[in-house]
């Protein structure tokens, strides 16, 4: 299965994450340009229709990049963006949960990106630490989810996105609403969201892995480096990064994968997993790595 249903879009398993489009520790410009540009557009050159972004990406700059290399869009394209985070000025990361912030936030992604309508927005819940899951904070997740709904019955997005998320916040909020896709940190050597992607799997939700190839912000790679992606990298002549990725979308069928880069050459390498196929031994040893 090489597509899945994101909402009322159906997406290629393998999308783009803009990410890594700004400059280091997602802030500032990008280190080229012009390359940003020719990343995007290869990218829908190589039949990728779901690209993932946020507002606090640079802040801006990676949404005004979308623009500029896509707009107009194809009709096929699923922009999905997030909200529940800001930047300062110092390129801090701080919270931005209230329901008016969620609202102006979709609203400012919507102008930035020049469309009137998003595939969906993921509601980021922030924990002060941006990759980690963090309690239920009911009362402030009802209005959340209350302005969710409004953005959605409004007609800004086409869906409503959780990230960071546990299996609480995924039962409390499809009690309430739909949900069409979930993004938590997940990959081979980092299961503790196995849970949710287990929930979702069964209500036919797409799980959106961030990070399904280790931090990028950390000097050693835990994913990349583990022995057993090195070795079955070498025996079947792919990259650790191609056997990472082939790995975590053969995990579930509503897996979507967003990898993120700012190069040409590792965007068509990660594109090049729709093509991989684990055999059983392999899968085997992978699921045991962790």
């Amino acid at each position: 299965m090489h597509t899945f249903p994101l909402g009322t879009h159906t997406v290629g398993r393998v999308g783009f994450g803009a990410m890594q489009l700004p400059g280091p520790g997602v802030f500032g410009p990008p280190r080229d340009h012009d390359q940003a540009i020719a990343v995007l557009r290869r990218a829908i050159e190589l039949g990728i229709n779901h690209i993932d972004t946020a507002q606090f990406y640079g802040p801006d700059v990676a949404n005004e990049l979308i623009r500029e290399a896509l707009h107009p869009y194809p009709e096929n394209l699923a922009l999905v963006s997030k909200v529940g985070a800001r930047r300062d000025e110092n390129g801090e990361w701080t919270a931005a949960q209230e329901p008016d912030d969620l609202r102006a936030d979709i609203e400012q992604n919507l102008r930035t990106l020049g469309v009137d309508r998003l595939a969906a927005v993921n509601l980021r819940i922030h924990s002060g630490d941006p990759n980690a899951v963090g309690p239920v904070d009911r009362e402030l997740f009802d209005r959340q989810l209350t302005a969710m709904i409004a953005a959605r019955d409004d007609g800004l997005i086409d869906g409503i996105g959780l990230s960071s998320v546990s299996v609480e916040h995924l039962q409390i909020a499809l009690e309430r609403t739909e949900i069409v896709t979930v993004q938590n940190l997940y990959n081979l050597v980092d299961r503790s969201s196995q849970p949710v992607l287990d929930l979702t799997t069964e209500r036919g939700i797409s799980f959106v892995p961030f990070f399904p190839l280790g931090s990028g912000f950390t000097a050693d790679n835990p994913v990349l480096g583990h022995p057993a992606v090195q070795r079955e990298a070498q025996q079947l002549g792919r990259t650790p990064a191609q056997i990472a990725l082939a790995w975590t979308l053969s995990v579930a069928p509503n897996v979507l994968l967003i990898p993120g880069t700012s190069s040409v050459a590792h965007l068509e390498e990660n594109t090049a997993v729709r093509d991989i196929e684990l055999d059983d031994e392999t899968k085997r040893e992978l699921d045991a790595a962790a």
